[in-house]
C-alpha cells in the first residue's frame, strides 16, 4: 500500500480464552505482523475472550460470520450442524499422532473441509490451529475400560459424532457450550469432561476432577475463520499478508501446544490428581467399542475422505 489510506482497514481479532493461551498469543502475533507491514493503514483490535463480555464461546461463530469480528477461531466440531463433512474429523481414534493429523489437516483433507465450510458459511478459512488430542477427566472413578463410563454424564462439543462416541462407550453425553460446562464442573452437576490437558487446566477442571485418563480419543482442530465479505474487500497485498501471518502463527501455536501439554500434565499432578495411561489392551477395547462409527462414516461420506486423509 504505497499511499496511506484515509480510513485504515479495521481488523478485529477475537477468541474465547485468556490472553496467556497459545491461541490468544497467536492472534497477537498475526496483528503484530500486519501492523509492522502496513502501519497506520490497518487498525488492529483484540478481543481475546468474548466470554468476558457476556458472550458464550459458541457466539464467536455468528460474531465472525456477520462481521462483528474479522478473524477468530473455534473448534471445528461447533460447525458440524451446518457443515456435516466436518464430522469426519470428529471420528474417534482417526489419527495415531500429531504428525499424521497435521499432514491431513494441512493437506488434501483440510482443503476439502475448508471448501465445504466456505460453501455454506460466510467465512474464508485461513487454516487450522491445533486443539490436539483430547483426554478425559471426571469426579467419580478412574477410567480404564468402557465399562467405567456406566452412569457417567460427560460434556461433549456440539457434534453428533462425538455424542455417539460416548454413547457407545456407555456414558451419557451432554452437548454443552463451554460456559455451561464450566458451571457444571464447578457445581458438581456434570460428572466428566473431555479436553486437551491444556484446556482442562485453563478452565480449572483439574481442581474439581481427581481422575484423568490419557485416552487420545479425538484429535480436534480449531478453524481459523475470517469474515469472507471483509477478506475479499481487501487489496491483494493485505490478503497475502494475512494468509502468511496466519501460517506463521499456526506453526508457532502448534509448537506451543506441545509444551502446554507437558506443563499442563505437571499442573494436574501438582494438584494431586490421578492420571491413568491406558495400556495397549485397554486402548484396543475403546477402539473396538466405537468401531461402528467408522463403518457408519463410510456409508455416509463414502471412501473419499478416508482417501483424502491417506493421500496427505
Amino acid at each position: 500500500m504505497s499511499t496511506p489510506r484515509k480510513n485504515p482497514w479495521q481488523i478485529r481479532l477475537g477468541g474465547y480464552g485468556p490472553p496467556t493461551t497459545s491461541f490468544s498469543q497467536s492472534l497477537k502475533r498475526i496483528g503484530d505482523r500486519l501492523e509492522k507491514q502496513f502501519g497506520d493503514d490497518v487498525d488492529i483490535k483484540y478481543i481475546y475472550n468474548i466470554m468476558d463480555l457476556g458472550f458464550k464461546g459458541e457466539d464467536i461463530l455468528w460474531l465472525t460470520e456477520h462481521g462483528f469480528l474479522t478473524v477468530s477461531y473455534q473448534s471445528s466440531s461447533y460447525l458440524t450442524d451446518r457443515v456435516p463433512e466436518l464430522g469426519f474429523v470428529d471420528l474417534p481414534f482417526l489419527f495415531e499422532n500429531n504428525a499424521q493429523a497435521r499432514n491431513a489437516i494441512d493437506g488434501a483433507l483440510g482443503q476439502y473441509l475448508s471448501q465445504k465450510t466456505e460453501e455454506r458459511i460466510n467465512y474464508k478459512i485461513l487454516g487450522y490451529f491445533e486443539n490436539g488430542f483430547r483426554q478425559i477427566s471426571n469426579k467419580l472413578r478412574p477410567i480404564h475400560t468402557p465399562d467405567d463410563f456406566q452412569g457417567m454424564s460427560i460434556r461433549v462439543l456440539p457434534s453428533d459424532v462425538q455424542a455417539r462416541t460416548f454413547e457407545l462407550l456407555g456414558a451419557t453425553p451432554k452437548r454443552m457450550d463451554l460456559t455451561d460446562a464450566i458451571a457444571g464442573i464447578v457445581d458438581g452437576s456434570l460428572d466428566a469432561q473431555e479436553n486437551p490437558l491444556a484446556n482442562t487446566v485453563t478452565y480449572g477442571a483439574h481442581k474439581y476432577h481427581h481422575h484423568h485418563t490419557l485416552s487420545n480419543h479425538f484429535y480436534i482442530s480449531r478453524s481459523i475463520m475470517c469474515n469472507r465479505t471483509a477478506y475479499y474487500a481487501w487489496p491483494e497485498e493485505l490478503k497475502i499478508a494475512m494468509d502468511e501471518a496466519v501460517q506463521e502463527a499456526i506453526t508457532w501455536q502448534r509448537c506451543q501446544a506441545e509444551q502446554e501439554a507437558i506443563d499442563s500434565r505437571k499442573a494436574i499432578e501438582d494438584e494431586g490428581c490421578e492420571i491413568v495411561e491406558l495400556s495397549a489392551e485397554e486402548q484396543a477395547q475403546f477402539a473396538a467399542a466405537v468401531k461402528p462409527q467408522h463403518d457408519d462414516a463410510r456409508e455416509i461420506f463414502g471412501d473419499k475422505m478416508f482417501e483424502l486423509m491417506k493421500s496427505s
